[in-house]
C-alpha cells in the first residue's frame, strides 16, 4: 500500500504541474482529495492491514495528503495572478484621453431671489421662521379668519389628505403659529419663506406647487404707512431705484384694510405695453392690516396691538424680474436653462 500512496502523489503532482486552467486545478482536487477521490479509495484498504502497518500506513497517507493539498495551493496561487495579469492587460486605460466634463452645478434661480429677500428683510429687522408643509385646517384656514363655511375658502382649491390635515395652501400658517406660540407676549416681525400647493393645471403661469413668502410685523402703533415704506423699499431692491409702486384696495380674509401692490412696468417705464396690457403697471404681492380677529384669536389685544402682512412669489418675482415666460421653467432641471442664472 506505500508503494500505491507514493504512485497516487506522483501521478497528483504531475497533473497539478501540467494544468493551465483554475478549473482543472479544482477537478484535480477533487479527483484525489474528494471524498470519492483516488486517496480515500486507497485508505478504505486500511482494514486489511496488521495493527503494526496501520500507523505507518495513516502516517504516510497524512504526508501524501499534505503534499497534494500544498501543490495545489501553490499551483492556484500561480493561476490567479496569471488571470489577474491578462484581466489587466485587457483593461488598460489610456490615461493620456481627455476626461468628460464635469457639469457645475450652482445656485437654483428661485434659491436665489429667496435669498436675496430674506437678506433684504433681515436687514430691515425680520426674522425668517419656518413651519409644516402638511398643515392642520385651523392653522390653514380658521386661524386666519376663514373658518369651515367661509365662501373664501374656494379661493384655494386645496390637496386635502384627510379631513382635517391637508398641504398648506400658503406659507400664513406659520404666522399664526408664531403669533399663538407667543401668546401676545411680545412683537412678532417675521417672514416666513416655503412650498405651498394647490390644486391647479399646470401651465405657463401656473403650477401646483410653487414658492412664497409671507411677512407679519406686530407691534404697538404699527401703521398702514409703515407697510407701504417697506414695500416700497423691497421693489426697489428688486427691479430698480427708479420702480413706483401703487396700493390698490382688495379684499383678504385675514387682512383689514387690504390692499394689492403693483409695480411700475420696467419694459415700457409705465407708458404701457404688452407685459403690462397697456396699464403701465404689473401686480407683485398682496397685503393688508392684520384682521383684528386674526390678531385677538392668537392671544393679542388688537386695542393695543396692530400689525401688517404680506405675501409675495418668489416665482412670479423672478419671471418678472428676468422676463421668464413660463414657470414650469424653474422645475423641469434643464441645466441649459439653469446655467443662464447663475450669475445672476
Amino acid at each position: 500500500m506505500k508503494e500505491e500512496l507514493e504512485k497516487l502523489q506522483q501521478e497528483a503532482l504531475d497533473k497539478i504541474k501540467d494544468t493551465e486552467q483554475l478549473k482543472e486545478l479544482q477537478a484535480i482536487r477533487v479527483a484525489y482529495l474528494g471524498k470519492k477521490g483516488s486517496l480515500t479509495g486507497v485508505l478504505r484498504g486500511m482494514g486489511k492491514l496488521s495493527k503494526e502497518e496501520r500507523p505507518v500506513i495513516g502516517e504516510i497517507a497524512n504526508n501524501v495528503r499534505e503534499t497534494i493539498t500544498d501543490a495545489i495551493e501553490e499551483k492556484s496561487a500561480v493561476l490567479q495572478e496569471q488571470v489577474l495579469e491578462q484581466q489587466l492587460a485587457k483593461e488598460t486605460i489610456d490615461v493620456t484621453l481627455p476626461g468628460r466634463p464635469v457639469q457645475v452645478g450652482g445656485p437654483h434661480l428661485l434659491t436665489t431671489i429667496i435669498e436675496d429677500i430674506e437678506d433684504l428683510f433681515i436687514g430691515m429687522g425680520f426674522e425668517v421662521r419656518e413651519g409644516p408643509e402638511v398643515e392642520t385646517d385651523y392653522f390653514n384656514f380658521e386661524a386666519l379668519n376663514l373658518p369651515k363655511d367661509h365662501p373664501a375658502r374656494d379661493m384655494q382649491d386645496s390637496f386635502y389628505i384627510t379631513n382635517e390635515l391637508l398641504l398648506r395652501t400658503h406659507t400664513s400658517p406659520v404666522q399664526a403659529r408664531t403669533m399663538q406660540g407667543l401668546k401676545g407676549s411680545k412683537p412678532v416681525k417675521m417672514i416666513c419663506p416655503g412650498k405651498v400647493y394647490r390644486r391647479d393645471t399646470d401651465d405657463a403661469t401656473h403650477s401646483h406647487q410653487f414658492t412664497q413668502i409671507e411677512g407679519l410685523y406686530v407691534d404697538k402703533h404699527v401703521r398702514m404707512s409703515d407697510l407701504k415704506g417697506i414695500l416700497d423699499a423691497f421693489a426697489k431692491k428688486m427691479f430698480g431705484e427708479d420702480r413706483k409702486i401703487r396700493l390698490r384696495p382688495s379684499f383678504f380674509p385675514f387682512t383689514e384694510p387690504s390692499v394689492e401692490m403693483d409695480i411700475s412696468c420696467k419694459v415700457c417705464n409705465g407708458e404701457g405695453c404688452s407685459v403690462c396690457k397697456q396699464t403701465g403697471w404689473i401686480e407683485i404681492l398682496g397685503a393688508g392690516m392684520v384682521h383684528p380677529k386674526v390678531l385677538e384669536m392668537a392671544g393679542y389685544d388688537s386695542t393695543v396691538y396692530s400689525g401688517f402682512a404680506f405675501g409675495m412669489g418668489p416665482d412670479r418675482i423672478a419671471m418678472l424680474k428676468y422676463g421668464i415666460d413660463d414657470i414650469r421653467q424653474f422645475y423641469t432641471n434643464d441645466i441649459r436653462f439653469l446655467k443662464q442664472y447663475h450669475q445672476a
